[in-house]
């Protein structure tokens, strides 16, 4: 059985390594499609339908996949000028309340909202006008976000209850 030490790195190698993948590859795909959106219309006469709707489409993917990695890596924006005032201990109980939070966001407005979300739109019906696919795929991009969003916030609940996070005063918190 694998101690906690070594648990975490192998979950986040897991978790982790296939997610920034997935986001260099979407960065690439968009790039390429605005590109050739721009070539097509000032070059050819007159833009591809589809660049556009493409690259709404991925800038949704990777907006709220990149800032479920942002947040797993703890590089996220933070006002924590106050919080560094107080003592090691309210620093703490200020952390854990913080991720508390944003797993309470997570499950239910992410994970529990954009699921039903994309059931009713899976439902309806509703295409996409240029490229013929359902909208409640491309907005599966909120229930999966919100999964990341819940196991990194476990994750970071796990690292502070178990100490694997250093409190600094006038720092940030970081992680051993």
């Amino acid at each position: 059985m694998k101690s906690e030490k070594s648990a975490i790195p192998g979950f986040r190698r897991f978790l982790v390594k296939p997610l920034e993948i997935i986001l260099i590859a979407g960065m690439a795909v968009m790039t390429i499609d605005v590109l050739w959106g721009v070539f097509s219309r000032y070059v050819m006469g007159a833009q591809t339908r589809w660049t556009e709707e493409l690259a709404i489409y991925l800038l949704i993917w990777i907006s709220l996949l990149g800032a479920s990695l942002t947040y797993g890596e703890r590089g996220h924006l933070g006002v924590d000028y106050f919080v560094g005032k107080l003592d090691l201990k309210a620093q703490m109980l200020a952390a854990v309340l913080v991720e508390l939070c944003v797993l309470l966001f997570a499950v239910f407005a992410l994970v529990f909202g954009g699921w039903v979300l994309v059931s009713k739109t899976l439902a309806a019906g509703q295409v996409a006008p240029t490229l013929g696919w359902q909208m409640g795929y491309v907005y599966l991009a909120a229930p999966v976000s919100g999964v990341f969003f819940t196991l990194f916030s476990i994750e970071h609940l796990i690292r502070l209850a178990t100490g694997k996070v250093i409190m600094k005063s006038e720092e940030t918190i970081t992680d051993v």
